[in-house]
């Protein structure tokens, strides 16, 4: 582990000070640990911060985040990041959980089968979006394995629910940059589901240390909007 206090005296102070001190503690912008650590995984998967997500993944574990939890995390992120870009994680992630003695593999939480996926993953866009996304997947092949892959495949586990399932994604697309006009639609996917506006402004306010301003307020814009419309 480099000791950055040494060599980064100055800039390590206000660094952790801002990280883990003002940033966690501000008034009106708190979040349980869970729910914070669990947010900050996924923007580090995000913005593609292996270092970081190496030293973040064992404070998450150890303020109650659990290894399927991370697992899920990680394979959810596939679909909004790619599995070139979240394969690392995922090395990370096993090598991590097995220092600590967590045998692998874990539980299974799939729900779903190939022959239904389809079906369910369907059924987890109308629940979030609404009755117009059952005909959603007819648009084209890409819609199609939308609801079928991102959907059917990951939406479906066990080990995080509906609403986190939507907060994981709201964090991969802001993290990433670039990606305004799914950023909206799932706010309002988070909205529909009970993570209310404040609650995501929260959520982007405890990740900003880890993402910086421009994505951040961008974010910020974001929500705003979604709850407009």
């Amino acid at each position: 582990m480099k000791n950055y206090r040494r060599t980064d005296p100055e800039f390590t102070e206000r660094l952790e000070y801002f990280t883990f001190d003002e940033v966690v503690n501000e008034e009106g912008q708190q979040l349980d640990d869970v729910t914070r650590h669990m947010a900050i995984i996924s923007v580090l998967l995000g913005c593609q911060a292996i270092d970081v997500f190496r030293m973040e993944l064992p404070r998450a574990l150890d303020a109650g985040l659990t290894p399927v939890m991370a697992k899920e995390i990680i394979y959810q992120a596939v679909d909004y990041l790619g599995i070139g870009r979240v394969l690392p994680f995922l090395d990370a992630a096993n090598e991590i959980l097995e220092s600590r003695g967590i045998k692998l593999p874990l539980e299974g939480q799939a729900t779903t089968t190939l022959d239904n996926r389809l079906e369910k993953g369907i059924e987890a866009q109308a629940a979030i979006f609404g009755e117009h996304m059952k005909e959603a997947w007819k648009a084209g092949h890409i819609n199609r394995w939308l609801a079928a892959n991102c959907f059917g495949d990951y939406y479906t586990r066990t080990g995080l629910d509906l609403k986190q399932r939507e907060l994981i994604t709201f964090c991969f697309l802001f993290a990433q940059g670039g990606c305004e006009p799914q950023l909206i639609a799932h706010a309002k996917g988070n909205m529909n589901l009970g993570n209310s506006k404040n609650f995501l402004l929260r959520v982007i306010s405890q990740c900003l240390p880890y993402i910086g301003y421009p994505r951040s307020l961008n974010a910020v814009t974001c929500v705003n909007r979604a709850a407009e419309e």
